[in-house]
């Protein structure tokens, strides 16, 4: 049953993404698309939300070691509170800079490096008995990161008390040391991303403001779209549920030991996603010019509506549809068929569409990326 249920949803899919072309209207006149500036754009990107995000989400990581300094000094149920309580900050603030994967964090794979789940516990505890490890083997994505440090905090032990009798045991020193390779790796990755981007990337990344496959707004038009499309939708959300493999893979869930916690960070990164959209300042509710603004711009209407109205829309239905869910794990492990989490999926799901087809054709953008899922 739960495969038919399944193929249903597929079927849904592959009509929306057929029905969903119809009634765009982009580019009414070449005068409007004269009058946007796709630089204003860029400068609104980089210096009030790209390099804000990025500064934000450095201080997330100040406090995570922090309070990871001061749980190893006194290994106690309450410094490991606040480790986790930290732990889950910064995971949140990630979910704000994980779309920028463009210029530095693009070389040296920032995604990749930070938040590849599930993380492998059996390759971990490997590692802490044998003391030889190199996190910076592309082998070992899935044994570093936020997705560990919820295995160390987290799922290292049954309760609080079982966790913390582990970095009291006799194991405590190689155990305390690995999280603190992977936090030294973490905090070096995102200071190198944040160094290049205010020293010599800012300043590409505006200039490049051209209409070209390899100009800025492209480029990041589709690292966005990939980011919400495979990342937010895929990862966090479909994978989990097995809407590409038939089988549900509840330990494929963000933040698997830590319930309702994949929830919260799917929430932050729709939130981040639609406030790009819509050109939010970091932290304010100020706004400049987007790619909301520039479908304004482009007076682009489907179906008689505007294009922009109908994305931010649906992101709000794809939001309320999941914020009445419980956490994702417990909706894929108790329920025989999660049908309330599929229907969530598929409002999430219209939003690809949107931006895929219809936002990119109204902005003569091309999708520079293979679509292999078959959605």
């Amino acid at each position: 049953m739960k495969k038919i249920l399944l193929c249903i949803v597929f079927l849904t899919l592959i009509g929306a993404c057929s029905s969903d072309n119809e009634g765009v209207e982009p580019e009414p006149s070449a005068g409007l698309k004269a009058t946007f500036e796709r630089s204003t754009m860029l400068t609104n990107w980089a210096d009030n939300i790209i390099i804000p995000s990025y500064d934000a989400f450095s201080l997330e990581l100040d406090a995570l070691n922090t309070s990871f300094d001061t749980f190893k000094t006194d290994a106690s149920t309450t410094n490991l509170i606040a480790f986790r309580a930290s732990w889950l900050s910064a995971y949140k603030m990630w979910q704000r800079v994980s779309m920028f994967e463009i210029g530095p964090a693009e070389t040296l794979g920032f995604r990749l490096n930070m938040n590849i789940y599930p993380t492998d516990s059996e390759k971990i505890t490997g590692y802490i008995v044998s003391g030889t490890y190199d996190l910076s083997l592309s082998s070992n994505r899935d044994a570093k990161g936020f997705p560990a440090l919820d295995y160390f905090i987290n799922g290292i032990g049954a309760d609080d008390e079982a966790i913390v009798a582990k970095y009291n045991d006799t194991d405590k020193d190689a155990t305390f040391t690995y999280v603190e390779v992977v936090l030294t790796e973490m905090t070096t990755l995102t200071n190198n991303v944040i160094t290049e981007w205010k020293t010599s990337y800012r300043d590409v990344f505006v200039a490049n403001d051209g209409a070209s496959a390899t100009a800025s707004v492209d480029r990041l038009a589709n690292d966005y779209i990939f980011y919400y499309e495979k990342f937010l939708r895929a990862g966090k959300m479909g994978i989990p549920l097995g809407v590409f493999s038939g089988t549900t893979l509840p330990q494929n869930v963000e933040a698997y030991y830590q319930q309702g916690t994949s929830n919260e960070l799917f929430l932050e990164g729709l939130s981040a996603v639609q406030d790009f959209f819509n050109g939010k300042h970091f932290g304010s509710s100020t706004t400049g010019e987007s790619l909301a603004s520039y479908l304004d711009a482009l007076n682009t209407v489907k179906n008689g509506e505007d294009l922009n109205n109908i994305i931010n829309t649906q992101f709000n239905t794809a939001r309320e549809m999941v914020a009445g869910l419980a956490s994702f794990r417990s909706e894929i492990e108790n329920s025989s068929l999660p049908t309330e989490m599929l229907l969530a999926y598929d409002e999430v799901q219209k939003a690809v569409v949107l931006l895929k087809v219809d936002m990119v054709s109204a902005m003569s953008i091309s999708i520079d990326y293979v679509d292999a899922d078959g959605d």
